[in-house]
Formats: C-alpha cells, sequence, structure tokens
C-alpha cells in the first residue's frame, strides 16, 4: 500500500473539509440565502437598537406630559414600594 505522507494527508484532511462545506451549503441554503440578502439590505451606520431605547424614552416623557406629569394616577410606580402600595386594598 505505500507510505501515508503528509502531503496526502493534508490533501485527505482539505478534501472532507471542501465535502463538508458544500454539505452545509446545500443543506442550509434557502436560509442562508434570507440572511445573505437581510445583510445585503441592512445599513451598517443605523443601530435599530439605539433608536427604540431613544423612542420608548421620549414615549415616556411625552406619556407623563399628555396624562397629568406627577400628580396623574396613571403614571408608572417609581419603585416596587410604591406599586405595591397603590394596587393594596388599603390605599
Amino acid at each position: 500500500m505505500g507510505k501515508s505522507t503528509a502531503m496526502k494527508q493534508a490533501a485527505v484532511v482539505f478534501g472532507a473539509l471542501a465535502f463538508g462545506w458544500l454539505a452545509i451549503e446545500m443543506a442550509f441554503k434557502p436560509i442562508l440565502d434570507k440572511a445573505r440578502a437581510a445583510m445585503d439590505k441592512s445599513d451598517p451606520d443605523r443601530d435599530p437598537d439605539d433608536i427604540a431605547v431613544r423612542n420608548n424614552a421620549s414615549d415616556r416623557e411625552s406619556d407623563d406630559v399628555v396624562k397629568g406629569g406627577d400628580e396623574s394616577p396613571c403614571r408608572r410606580p417609581t419603585s416596587y414600594a410604591d406599586a405595591v402600595a397603590k394596587n393594596s386594598p388599603l390605599a
């Protein structure tokens, strides 16, 4: 059978890796195509998390203004004790 050289072993390993990569690409082709299309459409300069946090903070501020500020009964409680006191039947 002959000696197995390092070059033959490297070729076999490289071939196995290439075959595995192609098998994964073909098995997950629809999912990978959707992910790649979404990445192509995305804007790398825009971070949606920053925008969502900013919008939520401005919504809370506008809710306080519309509902009457600090004296409003609809205002969110600031602590757990306030929430319990507000929701207790004795209050």
